[in-house]
């Protein structure tokens, strides 16, 4: 042999005892993985708890669904299952309510001649009547001209915002009717009279004020544009 393969021969024997072998046995394989599998890497592609809840609860109910459950016990547990589900749902809602997006808010009372009133105009009629029955005049009046009032906003005829005065709508009220004007204005005089002068109500204002309601309540308006009192 020459001396360049004797060179050969000896450079290759320590390289060899050098290289791992290229196919581990048992022992060796099951290292190689376990330090493989605890690179961070593989971290990410773990489930985390909400993802283990979730796939668990999502197993429940399909398993109440599947066929392999005998004997119809399958299509009784799910309806057991969708019976506590309504059930969990009405009590939800009978504890807290509905729910904030689609509840509103209760409109406040619309103030009417200084004072917060949010009765329609029928309501505020029978209460009127009712004062008028038992001859409590100062109410029945009161009462009747809130009610004309009302009446005339519920119809879109003449508005009454905050701060409206029974003189300024009876003068907005002649406009819309202008054939009512000194009744609506008589009206408006007796409310004034009993309610801020302190006169006492009487059947014959009763009477005044409950025929201008009735009247102004029959009657057309001359035009379609609502009136600001």
């Amino acid at each position: 042999m020459g001396l360049s393969a004797s060179l050969r021969v000896g450079l290759a024997a320590p390289v060899a005892d050098s290289v791992p072998p290229l196919t581990p046995d048992g022992d060796e394989a099951r290292r190689w993985a376990e330090e493989e599998l605890s690179h961070p890497a593989y971290d990410i592609a773990e489930p985390t708890p909400l993802d283990r809840a979730a796939r668990a609860i999502a197993d429940f109910f399909t398993s109440l669904f599947s066929p392999e459950l005998s004997d119809g016990w399958g299509s009784l547990a799910a309806v057991v299952a969708a019976a506590l589900v309504v059930a969990v749902i009405a009590v939800a809602f009978a504890v807290w309510g509905v729910p904030r997006s689609t509840r509103r808010a209760a409109a406040p009372a619309a103030a009417l001649f200084g004072e917060a009133e949010g009765r329609s105009a029928a309501q505020l009629r029978e209460a009127a009547a009712s004062h008028a029955r038992s001859a409590e005049w100062d109410q029945a009046v009161i009462l009747r001209f809130r009610a004309l009032a009302r009446g005339c906003a519920e119809r879109g005829v003449v508005d009454t915002p905050p701060g409206a005065t029974v003189h300024g709508f009876a003068r907005a009220g002649a406009r819309a009717f202008p054939d009512l004007a000194d009744a609506l204005e008589d009206a408006a005089r007796a409310f004034d009279d009993v309610r801020y002068l302190r006169r006492p109500g009487t059947a014959d204002l009763y009477r005044l004020v409950a025929e201008a309601d009735a009247a102004v309540a029959s009657a057309r308006p001359a035009s379609t544009e609502k009136v600001l009192a």
